[in-house]
């Protein structure tokens, strides 16, 4: 099985960006984050005639989270069991929808970016992070094969920065950020970028501004964490830099994680 996550910065801009990327991927499963788009204008119809069915939790404008699996590699998704957002932690903001694909439990999150130490924002993110580690104790339990896919908005640890001296202390790499994704990876799960060597400076998002891109001043804030299961099975984690070259990307990349 073959999944990703990408942030795609505004389904309704970067649709055909999607839909290019699938047919080439053939990923089995994408999770897609910043949807920007409310439920009703969700392209369903044109991604099943691309041959993926969509799972989603939309939000007009901001957040939005959704699931894409490829409906000809003979998956069944338990309908019952898809979830929206943390149960039991009051949200107005669409941040998470998980579903259980042949067995796998697959999450799709768009983690809050937090704006700045300090902040509301910051603490918002905080409040988050400990009700996502709490449900996520509780579904690793009945889901031994569970993969945690999206922006986490964080980069965690200095291999991930590409000026750790110049971001030291600010969000997205602050001490607080980091130590939750410490205790992520404490629940039992493995970060699949690191399961494997990878190249020196390789991120998944790139400011738009001060040619970001090209002068690779990035950041890998886009993560798949797996479980013990699914992290013993994993074969290669993979960061696809083109789609960020297109004409109006996204200022994220898709990672790809292989298992089997």
């Amino acid at each position: 099985m073959k999944i990703a996550t990408w942030n795609v910065n505004s389904l309704k801009v970067r649709q055909q960006h999607v839909i290019d990327w699938l047919a080439t991927s053939q990923v089995d499963v994408l999770c897609l984050q910043e949807l920007k788009m409310p439920d009703e204008k969700f392209p369903r119809a044109e991604l099943e005639a691309a041959g993926y069915k969509s799972w989603f939790a939309g939000q007009k404008t901001y957040n939005g989270v959704g699931i894409l699996v490829r409906a000809d590699a003979g998956h069944e998704v338990d309908e019952i069991n898809v979830v929206r957002n943390i149960p039991g932690f009051e949200d107005l903001q669409q941040r998470v929808i998980a579903a259980t694909v042949s067995g796998v439990r697959i999450i799709s999150a768009y983690f809050p970016n937090g704006q700045a130490p300090g902040s509301e924002k910051f603490a918002y993110k905080m409040r988050w992070l400990d009700a996502l580690r709490e449900w996520l104790r509780e579904d690793m339990a009945r889901h031994p094969k569970l993969a945690l896919c999206g922006d986490y908005n964080i980069a965690p640890d200095d291999r991930d920065v590409h000026d750790p001296k110049a971001w030291e202390g600010q969000n997205l790499v602050s001490p607080e950020e980091r130590a939750h994704f410490v205790k992520l990876i404490e629940l039992g799960l493995t970060d699949a970028f690191r399961k494997f060597e990878q190249p020196e400076k390789l991120f998944t998002w790139w400011d738009y501004r001060m040619m970001a891109f090209r002068r690779n001043a990035g950041l890998r804030i886009d993560h798949i964490l797996l479980s013990a299961e699914l992290a013993a099975a994993c074969t290669a984690c993979e960061v696809d830099k083109v789609p960020r070259k297109w004409d109006q990307p996204s200022d994220h990349t898709p990672v790809t994680v292989t298992i089997g």
